[in-house]
């Protein structure tokens, strides 16, 4: 009678978790659970810190607003500045020019396209650090540097890159641009993948030029991996920090000229433990980053319903 009862009180928990109601949450609680333990409660912790004073696990006051008042300084607003400037260079570039380079390699006419695929996707498998290394010497500001080098030999001076705000920050770009080239590419690609041939071939019964076909049929066909392009470039250009990092042998650069937000945020909690006001500009980045995309969604018309 027991073993019987085990076995009705098995079957109806199997029952219970394979129902229609009850098996699609099963589906989604790993996701929810990742959600709620990496995502939510270090909001509500990073929340509880920005409101504290904390030099250490036995030192820990709280203090309301205070960092949110100290954190409006000159340090910080030179970070916003130059995080808010590397976006939108690199957003100026890594839109459009892909989507270009993918039409091209798209073509019929295009002969080998799958080598140059391959050679611009590689840097995305290179490391940051490695990358950084190399950016850090072939930008360095010896004559003998290998730009400074090709400068010299075409009459130039040899230039302090990495000393002055507008040779860092193109640098910074250059960077970037080399790296995610080949990433936002393979998204293109795989967007006009999706396109009918068909209609490109009524374009050219209709004697639709190249450039008409491009801006009449590819780019209105693309348009939503554009936005998500845009969306993931504007989180990349204010969460970058490994690169500066790289560059500058540290969160802070020589005057600050390529310290970014990120790079702010270590420098206050890991070199100056002050994991108070860090979080309180964790928070604030975190802000700024939503309100950008929500802004950029909203004038894009993602918000709008289709008719």
């Amino acid at each position: 009678m027991a073993a019987g009862n085990k076995t009705m009180g098995a079957t109806s928990i199997k029952g219970f978790i394979t129902s229609r109601k009850v098996f699609p949450y099963i589906f989604i609680l790993p996701f929810v659970l990742s959600f709620l333990i990496f995502f939510l409660y270090p909001i509500i912790s990073t929340i509880e810190m920005s409101m504290q004073s904390i030099k250490g696990f036995d030192s820990i006051e709280f203090i309301g607003l205070k960092n949110y008042k100290n954190l409006f300084n000159r340090q910080f607003f030179n970070a916003l500045s130059v995080t808010a400037r590397y976006t939108f260079w690199t957003i100026l570039i890594l839109i459009p020019i892909p989507l270009v380079l993918a039409n091209i390699l798209n073509s019929h006419l295009t002969k080998g396209g799958n080598i140059f695929k391959s050679a611009l996707f590689m840097p995305a498998l290179t490391s940051v650090v490695m990358a950084g290394l190399f950016f850090k010497f072939a930008f360095a500001e010896q004559p003998t540097a290998l730009i400074n080098s090709i400068i010299v030999s075409l009459g130039g001076e040899p230039f302090r890159f990495l000393y002055t705000k507008t040779g860092a920050m193109l640098v910074l770009v250059l960077f970037c641009t080399w790296k995610w080239m080949g990433v936002n590419l393979i998204y293109y690609m795989s967007a006009l993948k999706s396109i009918p041939a068909e209609i490109y071939e009524s374009a050219d019964i209709d004697g639709a030029n190249s450039i008409q076909k491009f801006l009449k049929i590819t780019v209105p066909s693309v348009r939503p991996t554009i936005i998500y392009v845009l969306t993931i470039s504007v989180y990349g250009g204010f969460s970058m920090f490994a690169e500066s990092f790289t560059l500058f042998n540290g969160a802070r650069s020589p005057g600050d000229i390529g310290t970014t937000l990120v790079g702010y945020i270590y420098n206050q909690g890991i070199n100056q433990n002050n994991f108070g006001l860090a979080s309180a500009a964790g928070l604030v980045l975190l802000g700024l980053v939503l309100l950008i995309n929500v802004i950029q969604l909203f004038l894009t018309g993602s918000f709008r319903k289709e008719a």
